[in-house]
């Protein structure tokens, strides 16, 4: 694992900062490998970065888009993830339909969603039960109190090692969430985080020791780059 950490002067720089990253690391992808696996984050700090992309000139169909989490509610819903991603950047370029990907919401038990989650991440990436595909660009950020994705504190996702999808639980609220073993493979994981309100989270996903538990974000090692970008008040004087 190969860790940077970058502390930019406002949530302006952050993402610029990150804008030019996810540039070079889908050029990169479809350099290499003839196209890119992209994983979105939801919530408010990634949402001017979608916006950014919707004026990228690029090969749309050689991008494929997934989430990494998502809130157990209808697509139309204002608290989707997709949805919001689909607003502001994916439904503003030439996207073709069968390169998204989002995490279906529609079954009486999110339990069977996250299985044909699963199973539709095994059939595009051609992997076994168990085998966990490498993506090549996650987007992730935390909450104030240290979660990502739709790993929470002291629950049981947490504790999923042997599969791509489970559910996640937010007060009581299901989401589908990928798990720390699929994050883990990524090729690059950046994470973008603002506000001071991060500060002692992040102060302990840092820190030498500390319980994942507690704060999950600590789980993401993933065996490729692992990038923070903050802005000056989530980082301010931090020492990662």
């Amino acid at each position: 694992m190969a860790k940077t950490v970058e502390v930019l002067p406002d949530l302006a720089s952050l993402i610029q900062r990150s804008l030019e990253i996810t540039l070079a690391e889908i050029n990169r992808a479809i350099a290499e490998r003839g196209q890119c696996t992209l994983v979105l984050a939801g919530g408010g700090t990634p949402k001017p970065l979608y916006e950014a992309m919707a004026t990228e000139d690029l090969p749309w169909e050689k991008i494929h888009i997934f989430w990494g989490d998502e809130r157990y509610v209808p697509p139309s819903h204002p608290d989707s993830n997709a949805g919001m991603a689909r607003q502001v950047w994916l439904d503003r370029v030439d996207m073709p339909a069968a390169n998204l990907h989002p995490m279906p919401t529609d079954e009486a038990d999110p339990t069977v969603s996250a299985q044909k989650y699963e199973q539709h991440l095994q059939h595009f990436f051609a992997s076994n039960p168990g085998e966990f595909p490498a993506l090549d660009l996650i987007f992730l950020g935390i909450g104030h109190d240290g979660h990502t994705a739709s790993l929470f504190p002291h629950t049981e996702a947490l504790h999923v090692h042997d599969h791509l999808i489970t559910v996640g639980n937010k007060d009581g609220q299901p989401r589908l969430t990928f798990t720390a073993p699929l994050i883990n493979q990524a090729r690059c994981v950046m994470f973008l985080v603002a506000g001071e309100s991060k500060r002692h989270a992040l102060s302990q996903i840092f820190a030498s020791q500390a319980e994942a538990t507690d704060y999950p974000a600590r789980l993401i090692q993933p065996s490729g780059k692992l990038l923070w970008l903050l802005d000056q008040p989530a980082g301010d004087g931090l020492k990662p």
